[in-house]
């Protein structure tokens, strides 16, 4: 991996030796045996493995809600893990510094399009005009700004993926992790999806890992970790467009 990859990829998602345990003694388990990964901003990596092999694990230490038993985890610019927790108010970092996009897009039924969206922001403290200012921009990138009052009943499943997706774009934060976002999707909405968030990867320079079984969608990506008994295993993949 060349220099400028290394350096930008200390930027986005950084992880080196991340082990979890579960259990003590001869019922231990390991579910993760080390794991090295990086991310750059801007980019869009896959991770896939069989059920069991610590993909969940994974994303739940990346997504600060469990701990790691040991390593190092680099967010952006901060280190949010050094065999302890470094950021005090885990809550606030999964706020403002982790996007979550899911495989059910888990909108709130009683908001609006828009105030689904501007909620985070109002959360994190931005005042309520400048939050929904902000969730206006992401709406009017993915072609949903028409559907902005409307309920999350009204829309199509298409539809509420791209508000999911702008929800977990509207703080700017340098990570996305998407679990299995398209699985419920046929294939032309599956690489509709991917192809927006490669698109808002490189506008907002957020590095984004999906975790997916899709096979209408492996063949996109150009890079892919393979994790396999609790351990990563890096490969280059296809990178087809998505024509």
């Amino acid at each position: 991996m060349d220099k400028q990859h290394v350096e930008s990829s200390a930027r986005g998602i950084r992880i080196e030796g991340l082990t979890k345990r579960y259990g003590e003694g001869d019922t231990a388990v390991d579910a993760l045996k080390g794991v090295d990964m990086q991310v750059a901003p801007g980019e869009v990596v896959g991770l896939i493995g069989p059920s069991g092999s610590g993909k969940s694990t994974l994303l739940k230490c990346l997504g600060a809600v469990i701990e790691p038993t040991a390593g190092r985890m680099t967010l952006g610019q901060d280190v949010i893990y050094d065999n302890g927790w470094k950021i005090p108010d885990l809550r606030a970092l999964r706020r403002d510094k982790i996007g979550f996009v899911f495989q059910a897009p888990y909108l709130i039924s009683f908001l609006d399009v828009t105030d689904n969206v501007a909620l985070l922001p109002m959360l994190a403290g931005k005042p309520n005009a400048e939050s929904r200012k902000r969730a206006m921009e992401l709406l009017e990138a993915l072609d949903v700004a028409h559907r902005a009052k409307a309920m999350p009943s009204q829309l199509s499943g298409g539809e509420q993926q791209r508000v999911s997706i702008a929800r977990g774009l509207v703080n700017r934060p340098p990570v996305i992790l998407a679990d299995e976002p398209t699985a419920a999707l046929d294939s032309e909405r599956a690489l509709a999806v991917v192809r927006i968030l490669n698109q808002m990867a490189k506008q907002y320079e957020t590095a984004i890992i999906i975790v997916t079984h899709d096979e209408k969608i492996i063949p996109t990506f150009k890079r892919i970790y393979h994790i396999r008994d609790g351990k990563t295993h890096e490969e280059a993949g296809e990178g087809r467009s998505f024509d």
